[in-house]
């Protein structure tokens, strides 16, 4: 059974200015978490780890090119997707877990506090990866990336407590925003720092491991402000409701709870697909762009910051259109614009910067605002005082199961031996995603969750 919050019937039911302040005051202490962790994402899993934890794999490697971890022969070319598979794993047994104890607790804060600093203490950690310390590079990896991942969950769960249903697609356009403008500012910092390391007087191992762990500095520096802005509220236990229970059991439970709520599942079931073509493109791009298109590294990262940058630009406007014609339409909109991108990057000419910095562009203009309102959109279809348990759904289909996509992308490139036909089959996860989110009646999937329905949704 669930609990529910004793301000269930509408976040900031506090009345005049006192309790409109209040709730700012709050939205902007939650900005800042996606301020703080959103650099990890970009510098440290995006552009420096993988390369360098594979370099230090190698440096410990055998004869035959493989490292034992736990007596597992593994190539230490695949050690860190291996790692970061690992890292999924441990995030999906703990995230449901997690997300009941919040709800059952009202404790949503203390539990945010905990995996945020778990997760900015491994990667500040990693600053003592070096030689062929790849044991303590895979086990920081798992830590911080499960941490993050948990403490997304929290962190999402606070949406509907400190806005109004009319208020999330802006609050949280504006929560991507200020994460994307964190990303490229210490992107941009790193770089400085990697390209010129030599004037640093750092050898270029040692500049890596400066940008991991300042990665890490900034998430724990910057987590003390939501931390000091957001509140738990109280919850009044509903007859029935037990303990927590394990992680499966507990992911079980939410999924046969869900089935009161259909509408709610139909529109999970569209963001798993269309988001994990998002999250393919974002993770092979890079792979399209050196082995297809024949760039250099240095022009990848470069295409990486322009990413974020104009992610910020893409999830205010998208924010600001949604506002006028509803966070359905917009995202709609944005599945289109994503085909038409990949369309667009099939015909790309290789060795041509310039055109390969276009299809980034594009990329930045949906990503932020297209992750950003299908965020707040789920938030309208939760059932009060199960937030934090119904968004680790959400995360686990955001985190947890986008591996189809990857799939698709390495078989498509096996049968055909072309990249070009590989990054167009994922057209495909939009065009389905569209298909399915467009059946989804929006409004009477709200009043079925017990939510009030926004003006424009």
């Amino acid at each position: 059974m669930s609990v529910r919050t004793t301000e269930e019937a509408e976040p900031g039911a506090e009345d005049g200015r006192a309790g409109a302040a209040a709730r700012k005051r709050e939205q902007h202490g939650w900005y800042f978490y996606d301020f703080a962790c959103s650099v990890y994402s970009t510098s440290v899993l995006t552009v420096f780890l993988g390369p360098y934890l594979t370099a230090v794999a190698k440096a410990a490697a055998d004869s035959g090119g493989y490292v034992h971890p736990l007596g597992i022969p593994v190539r230490a070319g695949s050690y860190f997707a291996y790692t970061v598979s690992v890292s999924v794993i441990v995030a999906v047994l703990i995230m449901p877990l997690v997300g009941a104890v919040a709800d059952r607790t009202g404790r949503k804060k203390p539990l945010l506090a905990v995996t945020a600093y778990t997760g900015a203490a491994a990667t500040a950690g990693m600053f003592f990866l070096d030689g062929d310390r790849y044991l303590l590079g895979g086990l920081l990896l798992v830590v911080a990336n499960a941490a993050l991942a948990v403490s997304m969950v929290l962190y999402n769960a606070f949406l509907p407590q400190i806005s109004t249903p009319d208020e999330r697609d802006t609050v949280s356009s504006r929560g991507w925003a200020f994460g994307y403008t964190s990303g490229a500012l210490v992107l941009l910092l790193n770089l400085v720092l990697y390209q010129g390391h030599d004037s640093f007087g750092l050898s270029e191992g040692e500049a890596v491991r400066i940008c991991l762990a300042s990665a890490g500095l900034w998430w724990g520096a910057f987590a003390l402000i939501p931390l000091r802005r957001l509140r738990d509220r109280a919850v009044v236990r509903e007859p029935g409701a037990g303990p927590a229970v394990s992680g499966w059991r507990q992911l079980v439970a939410t999924l046969k709870d869900m089935r009161r709520y259909p509408l709610t599942l139909s529109f999970l079931l569209a963001y798993l697909i269309y988001n994990d073509g998002v999250q393919t493109v974002i993770s092979q791009a890079s792979v399209y762009g050196s082995e297809e298109l024949e760039l250099e590294q240095s022009t990848l990262i470069v295409a990486v910051l322009l990413v974020q940058v104009l992610a910020v630009v893409g999830a205010l406007g998208m924010g600001r259109l949604a506002r006028a014609y509803g966070a359905k339409r917009t995202i709609l909109g944005s599945l289109a614009a994503w085909g038409l991108t990949l369309a667009a990057g099939y015909f790309l000419p290789a060795r041509t910067p310039v055109w390969f910095f276009a299809l980034a562009a594009m990329i930045g203009l949906v990503l932020g605002g297209s992750q950003a309102l299908s965020r707040s959109l789920f938030s309208h279809l939760v059932p009060a005082g199960k937030e934090a348990e119904y968004f680790s759904a959400y995360e686990m289909s955001d985190r947890g199961l986008s591996w189809v996509g990857p799939l698709v992308f390495g078989l498509t490139y096996q049968v055909t031996g072309s990249y070009r036909d590989a990054i167009i089959s994922l057209v495909f996860f939009f065009a389905l995603g569209f298909v399915l989110l467009a059946r989804v009646p929006v409004r009477r999937a709200v009043r079925a969750a017990g939510n009030p329905v926004p003006e424009r949704i």
